[in-house]
């Protein structure tokens, strides 16, 4: 059924394209659609799920129609095809047609053609015929030969009342078998006899029980006089019709479409050059894409046919005026527009409305822009050279005149732009320096630095530059670099201040030599292509004690920063660069220092002289008022503050922080290093929504590789906790991908790497594979120093003795499996007895270990201390207010309690742990909590009491189809005692009781029987 709705839709489509042999814009999507495509939809989830309620409505018996608009290329045809897919898979009849723009008048009734056409290739016509009375398809002959000849004769009121209540009928017939659902796409180009029955079939949808009407149309073809504006308005009173406007894709979702669309995650550039350009729209994104993955230099014909042809129905001084705005950008203010071409206000605006009324420009308060970014790149590519060079000479002489035309700060700005692409080389040299000089001090990074690249690109076309700008070529090298580094861009930052470092004579100018290779080396670090310890180390040699204390003072932060917090000299260079600033007045560099020694003290244990020096490093930075200082004490004082288990403040400190890096144009790089630290707090305090929502806002501007990675394990951890597998596994991939390429990382190490292991570790489990979760953290243990990490490390010990956890009860089935996992254990204990475990969460932490790696399952005075242990863990973690974890200590205290005899005590655990599992939305704890209430029989009074009842004809008690679970999954007899809190004794009786009630002799027989039967599929089958 869907292969012929498709090939109706393509034929139709297609027909439009060669009818008069023009290629009109239906034809150009078509074609564009099937040359390059994402395999899967991103974006449309909630779109598809409001189709799916939709058709529910409908096969409930209620009249349903959805109106679904959006611009072309939104991917209307797109959602459509995959909600018939699902619809077909679920058993709905699927009948489909687009309306045809055939030029100046459109085929009648198009689409109902196609879907009598998709009938009679199903049925036959006399299949067709057969649905409906005698002689009733008469009228459809009108609309395809195969059923005859029309009646020519009857009146044409009555023949189309006829032909309106024949393909009701049909629809109501068909709808007899089985939901069906009508698709009209491209109702933009509806003709007027199909609008009307249309409106017909919608407006009489009381009457159509099981049928569902999806219309699509294009929103930005709706001028003000088109004739579907007043009939969407009436048909959107009536209640069964609902009206979906598909909206642009955000950042996230355009990246997901590149990644999907490539086969591999975009590069940055990528991602923001095919976001800026394509707006989100699909099919602009995806055909921005070459076949290898990389960026189209040159927007592909049929794009360009596509996004000129509205431009092209536009009277001729219209497109001049749009070739005018084109050269200006993606928006023109109207006094400027007005200077630039010598029209009068009233005569631009004259000139103008049409493209306004034809929706190519939208109008705001005082000037104009282009409803998409590539309508602009297509006109403006449309323009002869010379064109182009009179227009942005024009505009820069306009500018040079009267910077008041543009916003405050812009003026400079754009005129080097202007001169730029008018090809005046001494001009564009001149105005991107100067410009670039504003950009900086409007803290526009990234503007700054694309200026300072074009003076470097101009310098030897300008025979004089340097007296022109008055200012060397190595001055601007390393503006640049500086301009890199606030701006993110650490490898161009790294070539910059590599050329510098060519240029500069250290022996001359050691000073300066110095800071450029601590510029590099801190760059280098940033983007983890190289060991910046070899730069900062032959810069210290350039400044030795009493040459320039500042300078020194910068190295030795720099040093501290990227040393490891236990190697010798670490904290020295800290505290010899406090004094040293201290000494040379240089507030910004003491601000670092004191960051860089709060967060040793913290490491060490010493959390109140930690906060102590972050105390001093906020006030100092309070009264430089230098956006760097206040940014660094915001991103140590949530870390410190995260670190002792302050998870409100810390978030609040991050949060503060990020308006600040907004304020000062570095969200993408220090605002999404803060989002890491508002996530972490929020994912502590569950408050897992908020911590979703912060990472997507901090991934949708496309932050640096590190922060991407600290993201996305934030991300996974809550999708593992939620049970959502399929994204934890996505994410996790991601992140480690993103981690093999991030290469050196220095001091950053563990806080990355250890947090990712733990993630994968859990992921084993989730999914049943101890072994794999044991080597995971086994190979962590012998990489890592993890003695040297105890924030990091205390986590990963943890899952690693819940990965070791079950060691004796499958040692009577391998024990080398055995072996293998209580070697790791006994490593595990030994690491432990080395670690540090300061402040609050580190030590709620070693409890928990404690609590795992000591528990002893044999006899009921080791279930008392592994109880008092769960009992202790849980009460700090309440303390911290983490719900996850202390309802997770207090299901296994609960456990620990059922093996001592405890019933009611475990009961009362396992209720606190089932809400704040249910609150948090915990599903797999949820579960595993379930799980053990009815294998105990304990009541939970929360709705999850009692066993899986046992199938009926079987014969068997709810407690025999919980051992015949058991068994299935392979358990042993004393496995099955230990899980249920029986007697051995009382485990086999049960199985030879499931034996005999199901007729088999062993326990292989046994399982093939549940397996057979389908007992245990459920989500709840362990």
């Amino acid at each position: 059924m869907l292969g012929a709705r498709s090939d109706a839709v393509l034929t139709a489509k297609g027909a439009a394209v060669g009818a008069d042999g023009v290629s009109q814009a239906g034809g150009i999507l078509e074609d564009m659609s099937a040359r390059r495509r994402s395999p899967v939809l991103v974006g449309r989830a909630e779109h598809l799920a409001a189709l799916d309620a939709a058709l529910d409505r409908a096969r409930a018996g209620g009249p349903s129609t959805m109106l679904i608009g959006g611009e072309a290329g939104i991917g209307k045809s797109r959602l459509v095809d995959e909600f018939a897919a699902r619809a077909s898979a679920a058993g709905a009849r699927v009948l489909a047609g687009g309306c045809l723009d055939l030029g100046t008048d459109s085929l009648l009734f198009a689409p109902f053609a196609a879907v009598l056409r998709e009938l009679v290739r199903d049925l036959g016509a006399e299949g067709v015929a057969a649905l409906l009375p005698a002689y009733a398809t008469r009228e459809f002959a009108r609309l395809l030969p195969e059923f005859g000849e029309a009646d020519m004769e009857a009146d044409p009121a009555v023949a189309r009342a006829r032909l309106f209540e024949q393909m009701l009928t049909l629809l109501e017939r068909l709808a007899e078998a089985g939901p069906v659902v009508l698709i009209i796409e491209d109702a933009h180009w509806a003709d007027r006899s199909t609008r009307d029955l249309m409106a017909f079939l919608i407006g009489s949808q009381q009457v159509l029980d099981g049928v569902l009407i999806v219309v699509t149309y294009r929103s930005d073809e709706l001028h003000r006089t088109h004739p579907l504006r007043p009939l969407l308005a009436e048909l959107g009173r009536l209640s069964w019709v609902e009206r979906m406007e598909l909206p642009r894709l955000g950042r996230l979702q355009a990246d997901e479409l590149v990644a999907h669309i490539t086969g591999r995650e975009p590069e940055r550039w990528l991602a923001d050059e095919v976001y800026q350009r394509g707006e989100g729209n699909p099919l602009f994104v995806e055909e921005l894409l070459c076949c290898d993955g990389g960026l189209t230099a040159e927007l592909p014909e049929s794009l360009r046919d596509l996004l000129l042809a509205a431009v092209q129905r536009l009277p001729e001084e219209t497109q001049d005026l749009l070739r005018a705005a084109s050269a200006s950008g993606q928006r023109s203010g109207h006094a400027l527009l007005a200077a630039v071409t010598g029209l009068a206000g009233d005569d631009l605006a004259r000139g103008l409305r049409p493209a306004v009324a034809a929706n190519v420009l939208r109008a705001d308060d005082d000037g104009y822009a282009f409803r998409h970014a590539l309508i602009r790149e297509a006109i403006y590519d449309d323009l002869l050279p010379g064109e182009r060079t009179r227009l942005h000479t024009r505009f820069a002489e306009v500018l040079g005149s009267d910077a008041g035309l543009v916003p405050a700060g812009r003026g400079l700005i754009e005129q080097a732009h202007h001169w730029y692409y008018a090809h005046d080389t001494a001009g564009a040299l001149v105005s991107a320096w100067r410009a670039a000089s504003a950009a900086g001090r409007a803290l526009a990074h990234a503007e700054q630095l694309t200026l300072l690249t074009r003076v470097l690109e101009l310098w030897d076309k300008v025979p004089d530059a340097a007296e022109r700008i008055g200012a060397s070529h190595l001055l601007v090298l390393e503006q640049a670099a500086s301009a890199a580094h606030t701006a993110d861009e650490t490898e161009r930052g790294v070539a910059f201040a590599s050329a510098a470092l060519k240029e500069v004579d250290a022996t001359a100018e050691p000073v300066r030599a110095a800071l450029l290779l601590e510029t590099r080396a801190t760059l280098g670090k940033h983007s983890g292509r190289t060991d910046p310890s070899v730069d900062l180390r032959a810069a210290l040699e350039l400044v030795p004690p009493g040459l320039d204390d500042a300078a020194r003072a910068r190295v030795l932060v720099s040093e501290a920063k990227c040393a490891e917090p236990h190697e010798p000299g670490a904290w020295a260079a800290a505290e010899e660069a406090l004094a040293l600033a201290q000494q040379a007045g240089v507030a910004a560099t003491q601000v670092s220092a004191l960051c860089e020694l709060a967060c040793f003290e913290a490491q060490a244990g010493n959390d109140g002289v930690a906060m102590e020096r972050l105390t001093e490093a906020q006030a100092l930075a309070g009264r430089t008022r230098a956006f760097r200082p206040l940014l660094q004490v915001a991103v140590s004082e949530s870390h410190v503050l995260e670190g002792l288990g302050e998870h409100e403040r810390a978030a609040s400190v991050a949060r503060a922080g990020i308006v600040r890096a907004r304020d000062y144009g570095l969200a993408r790089s220090t605002g999404t290093f803060l989002a890491i630290n508002v996530a972490e707090p929020l994912v502590a305090l569950g408050r897992w929504d908020e911590a979703i929502e912060v990472i997507e806002h901090a991934l949708a501007l496309s932050p640096p590789q590190l922060n991407r990675i600290g993201l996305r394990h934030l991300a996974g951890e809550i999708a593992l906790r939620r049970g959502d597998l399929i994204d934890a596994q996505a994410l996790t991939a991601a992140a480690r991908t993103a981690l093999s390429r991030a290469g050196h990382i220095g001091r950053k190490g563990g806080q990355y790497h250890l947090p990712l292991v733990q993630l994968e570790a859990e992921l084993c489990l989730a999914e049943g594979r101890q072994a794999d979760a044991q080597d995971v953290v086994a190979a962590a243990v012998d990489r890592f120093d993890l003695v040297r990490d105890p924030r990091y490390a205390w986590p990963l010990l943890n899952v690693g003795a819940r990965a070791c956890a079950a060691a004796p009860a499958v040692a009577a089935r391998d024990r080398a499996a055995a072996q293998r996992a209580g070697d790791l254990l006994s490593q595990l204990r030994a690491l432990a007895q080395k670690l540090e475990s300061s402040g609050p969460v580190q030590q709620a932490n070693r409890l928990t270990f404690d609590a795992q790696a000591g528990a002893d399952p044999a006899g009921a005075a080791a279930g008392g201390q592994a109880l008092a242990r769960w009992d202790a863990a849980a009460a700090a973690w309440d303390g911290l207010a983490q719900p996850f974890e202390r309802a997770t200590a207090l299901f296994r205290a609960a456990e620990a309690g059922m093996t001592g005899g405890d019933r009611d005590g475990a009961a009362q655990r396992l209720r606190r742990a089932t809400e704040l599992a249910g609150q948090l939305g915990a599903r797999p704890l949820g579960e595993e909590i379930a799980v053990l209430a009815r294998s105990a029989r304990l009541a939970l009074g929360t709705g999850h009491d009692g066993g899986i009842p046992a199938p009926p004809g079987l014969g068997l008690t709810a407690r025999e189809f919980e051992v015949l679970r058991l068994v299935t999954a392979g358990r042993s007899n004393p496995e099955i005692a230990a899980e249920l809190f029986i007697s051995a004794k009382t485990a086999s009786v049960h199985v030879s009781n499931i034996l005999g009630k199901l007729g088999v002799s062993s326990r292989g027989e046994a399982a093939a029987a549940a397996h057979r039967l389908r007992l245990f599929d459920s989500a709840l089958a362990s």
